[in-house]
C-alpha cells in the first residue's frame, strides 16, 4: 500500500541522507580533522559495523568522499565533499543552540574562531534578502517552485511558524 503521507519536503530529504545521529557525529569529526575509519571509531565510541554502514552511505549521498591513503592503498581517507562542507552552518546551528539549552550553566564545549580576525564566530540566525535579522516568530511558510498540489494547497494562505 502506497504511503499517503506528502513527503514533498527538503527536510525530510536531508534527514534522510545525513539525519541519523551517527551521520552528523562523522560529518562534525570529519570537519575536526578525521580522515580515516580507525579515528572515526575511536574519536566516537561507534560500533564498527555501524561505523561502515554510515561512511558508505554518506559517500553513496556524496557528502563524503573515499579514496586510497598514499601511504598504504589498503587504508582509505574520508574527506568531505562541497556537499558536506556545506552542512557547516546547520551544524552550527545545532552546536549553538545546544550551547544555549544544554551547556547554558558550564558554557560551551567549543568555540568557532574566524580565522581572519581571530573572533568567534556569531550565532547562524535568519537573514532576509536585504539583510535584516529575522525573528523565527515573524516567519511565514509558503509553497516553493518544487511544491506539490498536497503542499500548496496545505500552504495555502502561508503559515506561520509557531502557529501565531
Amino acid at each position: 500500500m502506497a504511503n499517503s503521507v506528502d513527503v514533498n519536503c527538503s527536510i525530510q530529504g536531508a534527514l534522510g541522507e545525513v539525519g541519523e545521529r551517527w551521520s552528523l557525529l562523522i560529518v562534525r569529526e570529519a570537519m575536526m580533522g578525521s580522515k580515516r575509519f580507525d579515528e572515526f571509531h575511536e574519536r566516537l565510541g561507534i560500533a564498527r559495523n555501524i561505523l561502515t554502514d554510515r561512511l558508505t552511505s554518506l559517500v553513496t549521498h556524496g557528502v563524503l568522499s573515499r579514496e586510497p591513503s598514499p601511504d598504504n592503498a589498503r587504508i582509505h581517507l574520508y574527506r568531505l565533499t562541497p556537499k558536506g562542507l556545506e552542512l557547516l552552518p546547520a551544524l552550527v546551528a545545532l552546536m549553538h543552540w545546544g550551547d544555549r539549552w544544554i551547556h547554558a550553566e558550564i558554557g560551551p564545549p567549543i568555540v568557532l574562531v574566524d580565522t581572519a580576525s581571530g573572533k568567534p564566530i556569531h550565532e547562524v540566525t535568519l537573514t532576509a534578502k536585504d539583510g535584516r535579522r529575522v525573528r523565527p516568530d515573524s516567519v511565514e511558510i509558503k509553497p516553493g517552485p518544487g511544491a506539490t498540489r498536497t503542499m500548496k494547497k496545505r500552504l495555502l494562505g502561508g503559515l506561520l511558524i509557531g502557529g501565531a
